[in-house]
């Protein structure tokens, strides 16, 4: 699933094999073998990674375990070329693509979700421990996976040859920094296109990914 400029595997955290659910080697060695690492050759050939940092990634969406929030969200970046997974930060683009994912796999109940206009999924960051706000368009009743902005540095379409249009989202990161050290947070972010110092939003921007 694309997020920003940035793709990753998004798994459900129940979907996953049992011994997989909780942190641990088990979890590491299927997230490795999925994207097809270790590769010493750095092409990931046998797995679903891109062979680059910005493709090399993998994120669990589960049930909320923080008060106030929606779901849990866990981002691993998946090295190439070594058997390690870290979980110490973040990814600012795939933050982008956690609220639909949670949508599109029935982890937000039904009576939260508009039919037309905007939901507001609360995500917990749980790699950081941190609030994640999610404006998450909607469109007879699914996430609205087209629009009329088009993101640099993406060069195919979802639905058609022209040049990429997306939908865009706007995803609120709550408490990351102090408010007038907002670069800060800003710097942690893989992608952050637009930022208001007053309200601590960024303009990150979702689209699925193309085949």
């Amino acid at each position: 699933m694309r997020g920003g400029t940035s793709k990753g595997v998004f798994f459900k955290l129940s979907d996953l094999p049992a011994a997989a659910q909780t942190p641990g080697a088990a979890r590491d060695r299927l997230l490795l073998r999925v994207i097809g690492s270790p590769d010493p050759y750095a092409k990931q050939i046998d797995g679903m990674g891109g062979a680059t940092s910005s493709t090399s990634k993998s994120v669990i969406v589960g049930p909320a375990t923080e008060p106030g929030h929606d779901v849990d969200y866990l981002f691993g970046q998946v090295s190439i070329d070594s058997a390690f997974v870290d979980w110490s930060g973040n990814c600012g683009n795939l933050s982008a693509a956690v609220g639909p994912f949670a949508i599109a796999s029935g982890l937000i109940a039904a009576d939260k979700l508009p039919r037309d206009g905007i939901a507001t999924i609360r995500i917990w960051q749980a790699n950081i421990n941190k609030t994640i706000i999610a404006h998450v368009p909607m469109t007879n009743g699914e996430v609205q996976e087209t629009g009329d902005f088009e993101l640099d540095g993406v060069t195919l379409s979802v639905v058609s040859e022209d040049p990429a249009i997306w939908r865009k989202l706007f995803t609120d990161f709550t408490d990351w920094a102090d408010r007038h050290d907002l670069s800060a947070a800003a710097r942690t972010f893989a992608l952050n296109l637009f930022c208001w110092p007053e309200s601590n939003r960024a303009g990150i921007f979702w689209a699925p990914t193309d085949g």
